[in-house]
């Protein structure tokens, strides 16, 4: 049957896409997919690494509240600790240097305890904050 415009219709023939039709656009989609799960994946990792830097400076920061307070009264303790647990898997350290008879410098190293081995290694250290403390009265 000749429809108009002289072009040939065809009554019989179903509606829908061709073979070929589906597998171009499967293509592209499948290429299309690829880059945006990569990208998410990326931004996933990142994230967790940013909680856990972000826990470790508020760890440091308490802990260093912590001898802060302590040495109005205790300046004399020693405040030292080698991989204290702060919170689960979290280790402290802190180093406590004398810089003179009235003065002391504390660092305090905090990171994600990786390996679970109980030992805050250089690659785990997420946050190192230091401050000096001195004698009061």
């Amino acid at each position: 049957m000749i429809g108009e415009k002289g072009k040939l219709k065809d009554k019989n023939r179903a509606a829908g896409l061709t073979l070929t039709e589906v597998v171009v656009a499967s293509t592209l989609l499948a290429i299309a997919i690829v880059p945006i799960l990569k990208a998410m994946t990326t931004a996933h990792l990142n994230t967790a690494i940013i909680e856990r830097r972000t826990r470790s400076l508020m760890l440091a920061e308490a802990k260093l509240d912590e001898i802060k307070a302590r040495s109005i009264y205790n300046y004399g303790d020693t405040f030292a600790e080698a991989d204290s647990s702060l919170d689960g898997s979290y280790l402290g350290s802190v180093e406590d240097v004398s810089a003179g008879s009235n003065l002391r410098k504390i660092t305090v190293s905090v990171g994600y305890d990786l390996n679970a081995n109980s030992n805050l290694e250089a690659d785990e250290i997420e946050v190192t904050l230091s401050t000096l403390i001195a004698r009061r009265w």
